[in-house]
């Protein structure tokens, strides 16, 4: 049979192999069979990418191998999330292969692909719909193949658990394995193979038990922090008392005197040395240095006005109608203004690093959310070669997009290079808190009216230093204006370092958008889920999920506040419609808010794994308490005063409520995120809660019973 020799003239003929080397170096490292790479949207041609002249830039692979296993060769991470178990289950349905026999081969840079990293719920929305289509491209193909091997036509044949059979007489069949065997054939995929239909699935949308289930929950399961290496040594880094601080002068003498230290100094870089962890940590006490810190008026209670201060760069997001058109309707006006203070990733796992030199090159297992980025900065920081600097996959224990920077990495990797001994770099929890990317401190203004139908008449929306997903309101409102606020290029905007938290700007936005409607409703006499509903008229799939989640939680109509203690709030976050209904109880005493039940409903669009969905559903209300009701970073200056669990408080078990989840059968759409969109509307829900059981509207995040008290007094 000739087939494959054709589609490798075909194909290789315009292709530009990974890693610099050849077709058949390439294939040797990837090994034999049929391998299909494809592309991810539009990414950017990088180093290390499979190309062909009239496609985007590839970055992933999909391997049939000889032996039958399927092994899929993608730059996404394990953090939690689930990538390790629905990707399978969208190759395995399209392949038409059994769920057990795919692996996923994640994030080894030596192996796999560039991928710009794992975050936005990225996976499943964008990377598992062009993963769906390389695993059909590799079915035709096989097809085609068994047609010639069968001497049957293409129509005639059909496909099921790695087998190619006649339609009409089942003993006339071939394996994958057998098609593959001995074959170095290599294809692209290119989005000309039609993907299956949702009634044709036999896989995606049944719930699945996740593959790394049992490693985890005996402990079997590696992270960065469990790896040995002999003679490996430990490391502890002098830290500044606050950011932007300068050293001036440095005295490690009586570390040095401490049996089996190694003082390491590159620079600024000051380090400590131990086989022992704990011994490590002694060492560095002993390491004193003076300072001059960086001083700035600012704290916790000033910030916001700080904030108001800086943020002069306004850029209009959407407008709608005509602001004074719609003020001159309305006979109520409402400006509201809220504050979101920053907020920590607070994960179980700390940033931590391994590295080692072998044979001239850089391995490093590190718990990162990016780990070509993180491998391209190592190499540019050590002015190294990319191709000897190799991240190996590991799990992430929680990254919550505080993971996708990664200093310890860089860190560990200049360490090494200095001493050539293996080391690892394990943060302690002060310093994952005072190096992390916290969530944005902000302040949104709004400004509202209603017309004599009690209808929204205009909408004046501004974030200032948030940031803007998702501040665009999707309401019926006629006349509307959303901006975004934030400071000049070179005025300090924010103290600290802040990124992406868990839906980045969405909780912001979302808690401002969700207190401010049920306020308007209060002020139109109109229970809050009825004043939702006229505004979204043109909004069905929204105005389905409000019903749908007001029914699961036995909504009763009411205008607020009604001393039930029942709130919620809805949002959009990914694609993902979400509502959550929540019942707290308020302590008129002390303040003090404990949520008892909350009830969440979205539609994700078409759900590949929903035990893994409900999963995230419930994380995320769990997570999204923390921030309602407790986190929030105390600071002096650029001196974060929030360095651990006693001054950081985050949700405890005792406040968990009893949750119910449900999803809105979408499975005919495509499918969207559903990494975090709860966690976008917990704020909004408890807030509004609250105004539900004591009248007292809080406008600060989060509702401390401090706060809570003071509003109700």
């Amino acid at each position: 049979m000739n087939n494959d020799k054709k589609i490798n003239k075909r194909v290789l003929g315009n292709m530009r192999n990974p890693f610099g080397m050849d077709r058949r170096d390439f294939m040797k490292r990837i090994g034999t069979g049929l391998v299909v790479a494809f592309s991810v949207g539009n990414t950017p041609l990088k180093a290390g990418m499979l190309a062909q002249d009239d496609t985007p830039g590839v970055n992933a692979f999909l391997r049939i191998g000889e032996d039958g296993r399927v092994k899929v060769y993608v730059g996404k991470i394990e953090m939690g999330q689930g990538p390790i178990t629905s990707l399978p289950m969208e190759v395995a349905d399209e392949l038409d292969v059994r769920l057990e026999d795919v692996d996923m081969i994640m994030a080894d840079t030596d192996l796999c692909p560039w991928n710009e990293g794992t975050y936005g719920s990225l996976s499943t929305r964008v990377f598992g719909e062009v993963l769906r289509g390389a695993a059909a491209k590799a079915r035709a193909i096989l097809v085609k193949m068994a047609a010639e091997e069968l001497s049957l036509g293409v129509t005639e044949l059909e496909t099921r658990d790695g087998i190619v059979r006649s339609k009409k007489d089942s003993s006339k069949k071939i394996t994958y394995a057998q098609l593959t065997k001995g074959k170095e054939i290599l294809e692209t995929s290119v989005g000309d193979v039609a993907l299956k239909k949702t009634s044709e699935f036999r896989i995606m949308g049944t719930s699945k038990l996740r593959v790394d289930s049992r490693e985890k929950v005996t402990g079997e399961a590696l992270y960065a922090g469990d790896i040995q290496i002999p003679n490996m040594l430990c490391a502890r880094i002098l830290r500044p008392p606050s950011l932007g601080s300068k050293l001036l002068n440095v005295d490690t003498t009586q570390a040095e005197l401490m049996e089996g230290v190694e003082v390491v100094r590159d620079g600024d870089l000051v380090a400590v040395l131990h086989p022992s962890q704990h011994i490590a940590g002694k060492a560095i006490a002993k390491v004193t240095a003076e300072w001059e810190e960086e001083k700035v008026d600012i704290n916790q209670d000033t910030l916001f006005d700080h904030i108001l201060e800086v943020a002069t760069e306004s850029r209009t997001l959407a407008s709608e109608g005509k602001l004074e058109q719609g003020k001159e309707a309305a006979v109520k006006n409402i400006n509201s203004t809220f504050l979101d203070p920053y907020i920590a990733h607070s994960p179980i796992e700390t940033h931590t690093a391994t590295a080692m030199m072998e044979d001239g090159r850089m391995k490093v297992w590190a718990s990162c959310q990016t780990p070509y980025p993180t491998r391209d900065g190592i190499a540019e920081e050590l002015g190294m070669d990319q191709k000897d600097v190799q991240l190996l996959p590991i799990f992430v224990g929680g990254g919550f997009g505080g993971k996708i920077y990664n200093p310890q990495a860089i860190e560990v990797a200049r360490l090494v290079k200095l001493t050539s001994k293996p080391i690892q770099l394990v943060y302690t929890r002060e310093e994952e808190f005072i190096y992390d990317r916290l969530r944005p401190a902000a302040v949104v203004k709004i400004d509202a009216g209603l017309d004599e139908a009690g209808k929204i008449s205009y909408w004046d929306f501004a974030v200032h230093q948030g940031g803007g997903r998702e501040a665009v309101h999707f309401y019926d409102i006629p006349n509307s204006r959303t901006r975004t606020l934030s400071a000049p290029r070179g005025a300090m905007g924010h103290p600290f370092y802040t990124g992406a938290w868990r839906a980045p700007s969405v909780n912001t936005n979302t808690f401002a958008r969700e207190s401010q409607m049920d306020i308007l409703a209060a002020a139109a006499g109109v229970d809050p889920v009825e004043f939702r509903l006229r505004h979204l008229e043109h909004d069905p799939r929204m105005a389905n999920v409000v019903k749908t989640g007001a029914e699961r939680f036995g909504w009763t109509p009411a205008k607020g506040p009604s001393g039930r203690g029942h709130g919620f709030a809805v949002g959009i976050d990914v694609g993902t419609y979400v509502v959550v209904f929540v019942e707290v109880e308020v302590d008129k005493n002390t303040g003090y808010v404990q949520v008892k039940r909350a009830v969440c409903c979205q539609d994700m669009g078409m759900v590949v794994n929903p035990q893994g969905a409900i999963l995230q559903m419930e994380g995320c209300i769990l997570m999204g308490l923390g921030y309602a009701l407790r986190e929030e970073i105390q600071f002096e200056s650029r001196k974060m005063l929030s360095t651990n669990f006693d001054s950081y408080a985050i949700t405890q078990f005792n406040m968990a409520p009893e949750i119910d989840v449900f999803i809105v059968d979408s499975k005919d759409e495509v499918p969207y995120g559903g990494g975090e969109p709860p966690i976008v509307v917990m704020g909004g829900a408890v807030a509004n809660a609250v105004f539900d059981a004591t009248g007292a509207r809080v406008f600060r995040q989060p509702l401390t019973p401090e706060r809570v008290k003071e509003a109700m007094g």
